[in-house]
């Protein structure tokens, strides 16, 4: 709507993507700000509050009572937000808005089976929930080739070339890329704000990558593709956005949970932004507490089926910590820090050609 206006009545400040990047922002902070609240206040009167597994550390019992499904306001803020601001003849744009409802959807019906069970294991079962996301995930990819005409080129980071050119297997690859992303952020949400800052740090670390790839001298500058995506950057900053207003109500005490419809949705977001950036593998660095998170996991499985042997006293990791007694508030921030070091490498890597 914003770009609109630029065009029909030459408000000539409004075509810059800074700028509606920076509007797309405070206007889905505001946006947050205004309908959390009001969102906490119904969900407690009408009961939708997170269930807690048995097997959650005993200190997670607290938390019973509190709020979930804060996901449905911040990506509803980003959609409403991104859809004030960016350029709709835009593919990958659209590509992006898409990510974000597809997931929320999967998200909201796995979060609302959750709360009218009253039970933590009663939402979507593991084998729809991973065909609802593969669905997505591949319409998507499949958006991203035949309806944005996106290249399938394979980079690596530290490389000026590709060095593959993957062809029909670019949509089965990105779709892992996209669901492992999800269920990444996913698992890592287990404690006050601990999925909600990295998230932070890895969209602003992918809109800046998101920005220099649009923007043709800077590209080119940095050796780095260049092709028409710097519209996403809007929306990944109205994210970026929304996530700070919903942290004030997340933070430790939280006053809200994400729940599936945050998580699942943001960890496909970054994962979307991975693969338009050319970034599949330095989302490894860009979401490293994520990574570690889903590490975590799969050791501890891995090593109880074949050795009957944990590796750590809980999985994912986060739950080791608060074994060892460690204070909820310090996990946190440590791992706030870890994120923030992990993605202001990712961006010198980008000077690394």
């Amino acid at each position: 709507m914003l770009y609109w206006l630029y065009q029909f009545f030459d408000i000539n400040i409004l075509q810059y993507i800074t700028m509606r990047a920076g509007l797309g922002f405070f206007i889905s902070l505001l946006l947050t700000f205004f309908a959390m609240p009001l969102f906490i206040r119904w969900a407690q009167k009408s009961s939708r509050v997170q269930p807690i597994n048995d097997w959650a550390p005993q200190s997670h019992q607290e938390k019973a009572k509190t709020p979930t499904m804060g996901g449905v306001v911040f990506i509803g803020a980003t959609i409403i937000a991104s859809l004030l601001t960016v350029r709709f003849s835009n593919a990958y744009a659209i590509g992006a808005i898409f990510t974000l409802l597809f997931f929320a959807l999967i998200g909201f019906k796995d979060d609302l089976a959750k709360i009218r069970e009253n039970e933590n294991l009663a939402g979507l079962s593991a084998r729809k929930k991973l065909l609802l996301q593969i669905m997505a995930s591949l319409g998507i990819c499949l958006f991203l080739v035949f309806g944005a005409d996106f290249n399938t080129e394979l980079y690596l980071p530290f490389l000026k070339e590709p060095v593959l050119h993957m062809g029909v297997l670019s949509l089965l690859f990105w779709t892992i890329v996209i669901i492992a992303s999800s269920n990444a952020v996913n698992l890592t949400d287990g404690l006050d704000g601990l999925a909600t800052v990295p998230s932070i740090f890895a969209l602003t670390t992918l809109g800046i990558i998101v920005y220099i790839i649009g923007h043709a001298g800077i590209s080119a500058y940095l050796y780095m593709p260049n092709y028409p995506i710097g519209e996403v950057s809007i929306i990944a900053s109205s994210l970026i956005g929304s996530l700070v207003g919903f942290l004030w109500f997340n933070s430790h005490p939280a006053e809200v949970f994400m729940g599936d419809s945050g998580s699942l949705t943001l960890g496909a977001f970054i994962g979307y932004l991975g693969i338009i950036t050319k970034s599949e593998f330095l989302l490894i660095l860009i979401g490293f507490i994520f990574v570690i998170e889903t590490v975590s996991v799969i050791l501890q499985v891995g090593s109880f089926k074949l050795r009957q042997k944990r590796v750590f006293l809980m999985a994912p990791i986060h739950h080791h910590f608060e074994m060892k007694n460690w204070a909820e508030s310090k996990i946190i921030v440590r791992f706030w820090i870890i994120a923030m070091l992990s993605n202001l490498l990712a961006l010198v890597s980008l000077k690394i050609r």
